[in-house]
């Protein structure tokens, strides 16, 4: 599925999926904002330098998951997509390797791999009564 979203000059799917690392950086800007290598640095959970976490942010920017901002003294990073856009992006592609396109099947298995809460499964039910209503 081609999304025609489009941010300067970019489309959303010519943006490639983000590697596990490159994941881990972007939901520290998604959760703390546009932020400095310094900041994520910080908020990172791996032993990671400080010039790797520059490299990779400079990297992502050229892949175009990053944007940077020059306007300050020091370089402000933020997510150049949405999480949700992402989270999209990343579900189609497991569902499409993992589960030859099945949702069903990727839901079933999501569902019993893990403990899911009683508020969990209730708020599953009101999504799955949404969507059959359309």
């Amino acid at each position: 599925m081609v999304m025609n979203m489009k941010r300067r000059g970019k489309t959303t799917s010519s943006v490639q999926l983000p590697t596990d690392a490159e994941l881990e950086i972007l939901n520290i800007l998604w959760a703390a904002g546009p932020s400095t290598v310094r900041d994520v640095h910080t908020q990172s959970s791996k032993d990671t330098g400080y010039t790797t976490v520059l490299k990779q942010m400079q990297v992502m920017v050229e892949k175009g998951l990053l944007e940077r901002s020059e306007k300050f003294r020091s370089h402000v990073y933020e997510a150049r997509i949405a999480q949700q856009q992402t989270q999209q992006r990343l579900t189609r592609n497991l569902m499409q390797r993992a589960f030859d396109g099945s949702a069903k099947d990727l839901v079933l298995v999501a569902l019993s791999s893990e403990k899911v809460s009683a508020s969990e499964l209730a708020e599953i039910r009101q999504m799955l009564d949404r969507f059959e209503k359309r």
